[in-house]
């Protein structure tokens, strides 16, 4: 998670007054910015690290339930990659049954994957008024989904109906399915948590949009 400091606000009074001790008040964030690192007390670093962690790049509840929302875009527009996992482990249908009024709403409209790639971009990422947990976790999201057209040109340039051709599809399907799978399962599961989820692949180029 990426925090921002902002020094706290120091009032100045030109109206002559004795000079007052510092030890008997404690030094401002930008004072204790200025001093040297062994100049700085425990209890001094510890203020520091907490005004920080206030900033406006902070996960509250709001931005935590928003990106664990956004990772179940890839999930739904990556569904039909597992078309022979769910039908042969009752423990992924179970998984996926809750779900299945929100994928047949999504399913509903051939444009709707296009559509919410739109809003998520370009309202979400490219938002500043959204906190950068926000659009780092959407960006991850958005990346993922995306990824799904390399596995989709596969599958229809070579589309075998039987043999080893069509073992090596079931095979590429569960493998993109339950990657998929695992990224919901642990991409929404740490936005709950309040932690930054690292997706292998996306992960380098969410970071390079999100600057």
């Amino acid at each position: 998670m990426v925090f921002s400091s902002f020094p706290c606000p120091t009032a100045f009074n030109f109206s002559q007054k004795p000079l007052q001790s510092t030890f008997l008040h404690p030094p401002s964030l930008l004072t204790l910015n200025i001093l040297p690192k062994k100049l700085r007390k425990p209890h001094q670093l510890r203020t520091l690290i907490v005004a920080k962690s206030n900033g406006s790049d902070s996960a509250d509840v709001p931005d935590r339930l928003i990106s664990a929302l956004c990772y179940f875009y890839p999930f739904f527009d990556g569904i039909q990659y597992g078309k022979y996992v769910i039908t042969q482990f009752y423990p992924v249908q179970a998984i996926v049954q809750p779900l299945v009024p929100a994928i047949r709403v999504f399913k509903s409209f051939p444009f709707n994957g296009f559509l919410v790639f739109l809003t998520l971009y370009f309202v979400v990422v490219r938002n500043p008024n959204f906190s950068k947990y926000v659009r780092f976790n959407t960006m991850q999201a958005v990346v993922l989904d995306v990824l799904l057209i390399f596995p989709d040109l596969l599958e229809r340039g070579f589309n075998p109906k039987d043999g080893l051709g069509l073992d090596l599809i079931m095979s590429l399907d569960s493998t993109v399915f339950l990657f998929l799978l695992v990224c919901l399962i642990y991409g929404s599961s740490s936005c709950l948590l309040g932690q930054i989820p690292r997706l292998p692949i996306v992960a380098e180029a969410a970071d390079r949009q999100v600057l």
